[in-house]
């Protein structure tokens, strides 16, 4: 276990409590080859000054498209502590340090966690998101900074699913959500800065890279697979 060391004293008094209590969950720290190798709260995950000493920890971005092929998107709460108002994929976040979420058999911790914070972020019952649902494409390596104070540096599980979902967003999580096409996504992306439209930097990365290639295939998404290869956005 690693400890919050200079950080520790940080006062989280104002930030929103319930996401102070989340910081206290336990990330997977990684090495660069995604080898786990311990585990540290997300507070200490999260923060730059450890960041910046290459903390490095297990992610997913979870991409759901409805029967129609459009893509569900989020608004991240105002409450988040890092990325607050940002557009992004449909739930990105973290497996766990305990057991379940740790398996790496089939991506098996990777994908339980994805459909529990589908779940607590937007109210998506797990029965209709199964496990063998989920399409894992590759692993993305980024670093990003938030605020200064809070960043991310993680090696994110890039998780497909098509699903017609019931969607039920906790408000603490999420502050709005739209299905949008391939289309709407560009116009977004292409005029978000002009419109004031807050992205989430790893959504940008992979919009820029990846996400119209495996949209296009997402019907026989084994075409666009690599497991094997840690791609690199740094």
């Amino acid at each position: 276990m690693t400890g919050d060391g200079a950080a520790e004293g940080l006062d989280l008094s104002k930030y929103d409590e319930e996401q102070v209590r989340l910081m206290s969950e336990m990330c997977i720290l990684l090495d660069e080859n995604d080898k786990a190798i311990g585990a540290a709260s997300k507070k200490h995950c999260h923060l730059m000054e450890n960041i910046n000493k290459g903390t490095l920890h297990r992610a997913f971005s979870v991409f759901l498209f409805n029967s129609q092929n459009e893509l569900l998107l989020q608004q991240r709460a105002s409450e988040k502590i890092t990325f607050p108002d940002c557009f992004t994929n449909t739930c990105c976040s973290h497996p766990l340090a305990f057991a379940a979420e740790l398996e790496e058999k089939d991506q098996l911790g990777v994908k339980r966690a994805a459909q529990r914070k589908l779940e607590h972020e937007l109210g998506i019952p797990p029965e209709q998101v199964p496990l063998d649902k989920f399409k894992y494409l590759t692993r993305i390596h980024y670093l990003a900074g938030s605020d200064g104070t809070w960043g991310e540096h993680e090696i994110d599980y890039i998780l497909f699913i098509k699903a017609d979902v019931q969607v039920n967003v906790n408000p603490n999580e999420v502050q709005s959500y739209k299905y949008v096409s391939m289309e709407e996504l560009k116009d977004i992306i292409s005029t978000a800065d002009e419109k004031g439209i807050k992205i989430t930097p790893w959504f940008k990365l992979i919009d820029t890279s990846f996400l119209y290639k495996w949209w296009a295939q997402i019907d026989d998404l084994d075409k666009v697979v690599d497991h094997d290869t840690i791609h690199r956005l740094l």
